[in-house]
């Protein structure tokens, strides 16, 4: 965000901010030291590196206790679409290649979340940017899907519905019509529904929200900000409208959602009427990431919520400074109402811990990323990249054991099993089991040519590094090992063992601090996962999944 007049600078000065706030300048805040790193003043209930507090596992947690520290959703969360539902907040995001998709999550406080159902099975391409409402008595997720491996290929929007939050919902429903993305669901004075899109357009909907009425229109041309700032493109979009007095408020992000940290930003304008004319928020841009040392990159596609006591938050998505690869990670910032009819985004670069919203309530946050197999965490958990149909049959568990059928070659056409990780170090293992005309193992994998990890199958060890499988080594374990990766701030080592007491680190590794966006495209992060290539099966026991102490965290 742009500097504000007025704001104090320092470790002082921040105490004093957060103090007049009500929070507690002893609850292990996170206090900027002025040069772009930070110290951690003590808490003893934060267990996890650079102020966050240790949840499951040791994963980051926001909830400080009387505060927070962003990210609320740590890792691959971009998109966020939020509904305040009476006294509960659902929430999901853009899912892309993963599948099942378009997870919704709960919570009661805005900060501490927990996972409720993932309502997309079927793939209908990348999902891109949905809206999650509710119109009456019913709930709608809208949503874009592109084709990213196809050139050319059109967008296409979809609408999908369910009577209850927890579903069953609906197949999706296409729209019909192409060229736009991320709708935004809005109702006017005379009850009519309209989708705001991309681009400054929008489309009317039918009163059932199933079909479109008459082709896109445009109604709305973005405010432009000074030639000279470093942005990836002028790409208005992410439209979300709430209504608040006798206005509607419109909501987007223009500057490009990646490339130059400085690009993203957040900007608003307002009308009587659905129908404009909108006039720009005076105080254009709400939030942008003004310098590269701050903490949090290319901020925007923000949505306006009314918090548990009646005040305003927003939640919105940025990259985290040194963590590309993390993805664009949920952030929530406290927005404030003026006199002149506008609002402002509090909470600066939200590098510092943040009072939490006030009169919610506490619930448990996050999700095991363990698991013994023993129940179903496909679609909770667990999801493929990019699968056909056939995929979930490829799936199987009995007596702790995840029977996972091979397909392809190689991690690039095998549509491995992935899941998100939000820490800056981790490690998980497992043991793996091959059949012996099948190859498996664990890998960090970006795309179906972006990855890095290690096999085994009958031939030996196989490393794979840059989309590619870089070198076989003997093995001296045989096809049943165990097998463990640490990720540590993108240096990655590979351990082996037999009966996973002795750990012996495998002689390679690498370095993937570049596998992300900016380098590949599509929008993607960096997961963990397994995968099974060749004939036959591979079998995986006993997963465990551990956050480490960052290694560039400050004391």
């Amino acid at each position: 965000m742009a500097s504000k007049p007025g704001r104090p600078h320092g470790v002082e000065a921040t105490r004093r901010e957060l103090l007049a706030l009500g929070g507690s300048a002893g609850a292990g805040l996170l206090i900027g030291a002025g040069d772009g790193r930070a110290q951690t003043i003590a808490n003893p209930g934060a267990a996890s590196s650079g102020g966050w507090n240790a949840g499951i596992e040791g994963q980051r947690k926001a909830d400080l206790g009387a505060t927070f520290l962003n990210p609320i959703m740590a890792g691959d969360h971009p998109d966020p679409s939020i509904l305040k539902d009476g006294r509960d907040y659902y929430m999901t995001f853009s899912t892309f290649e993963a599948y099942p998709g378009l997870a919704i999550w709960h919570s009661r406080d805005l900060v501490n979340w927990r996972l409720l159902a993932s309502v997309l099975h079927a793939n209908i391409g990348s999902v891109w940017a949905p809206e999650l409402c509710r119109h009456g008595d019913r709930y709608f997720i809208y949503v874009s899907t592109r084709e990213t491996k196809v050139p050319g290929t059109r967008t296409t929007s979809w609408v999908i519905w369910a009577d209850k939050i927890e579903g069953p919902w609906s197949d999706p429903v296409d729209l019909d019509w192409p060229d736009h993305i991320d709708p935004g669901h809005a109702v006017g004075d005379d009850g009519s529904r309209w989708l705001f899109l991309s681009g400054g357009d929008r489309v009317r909907l039918a009163a059932d929200g199933l079909s479109r009425v008459g082709p896109p229109e445009h109604v709305y041309d973005h405010w432009k900000y000074p030639e000279d700032w470093e942005v990836e493109a002028a790409a208005p979009e992410g439209p979300k409208v709430v209504r608040h007095g006798e206005y509607y408020y419109l909501v987007l992000a223009v500057g490009g959602t990646a490339g130059p940290p400085t690009g993203h930003m957040v900007i608003a304008a307002r009308s009587r009427s659905l129908d404009g004319p909108w006039q720009d928020h005076p105080r254009n841009p709400l939030v942008r990431t003004a310098d590269a040392r701050e903490k949090w990159w290319s901020r925007g596609h923000a949505t306006l919520v009314e918090g548990p006591a009646g005040d305003w938050w927003a939640v919105y998505h940025g990259y985290e400074n040194g963590y590309y690869t993390l993805g664009r990670q949920t952030l929530l910032a406290p927005v404030r109402w003026t006199d002149d009819g506008w609002f402002s985004f509090g909470g600066g670069d939200l590098s510092q811990p943040l009072p939490k919203p006030a009169a919610g309530q506490l619930g448990p946050h996050g999700l095991a990323l363990s698991d013994d197999f023993s129940t179903d965490k496909y679609g909770s958990q667990w999801n493929f990249f990019s699968p056909s149909e056939q995929e979930p049959a490829r799936l199987a568990r009995s007596n702790g054991v995840l029977h996972l059928a091979c397909s392809g070659t190689a991690p690039a056409n095998s549509r491995p099993l992935l899941f998100t990780a939000g820490d800056q170090a981790y490690e998980f293992d497992c043991e793996i089991d091959c059949d012996t005309a099948a190859r498996g193992g664990l890998l960090l994998f970006y795309d179906d040519r972006l990855y890095c990890g290690l096999s085994v199958d009958a031939e030996g060890l196989l490393f794979h590094k840059y989309g590619i499988e870089h070198s076989r080594v003997a093995n001296a374990y045989g096809r049943r090992l165990f097998m463990r990766l640490r990720n540590r701030n993108h240096i990655v080592s590979l351990f082996l063992s037999q009966d996973r007491q002795t750990w012996r680190r495998f002689e390679k590794g690498t370095e993937v601090s570049g596998y992300h966006h900016n380098v590949r495209g599509g929008f993607l992060a960096l997961k963990p996962g397994l995968y099974a290539a060749g004939t036959g099966e591979v079998r995986f026991r006993d997963f465990r999944y551990r956050a480490l102490a960052s290694a560039t965290a400050e004391s």
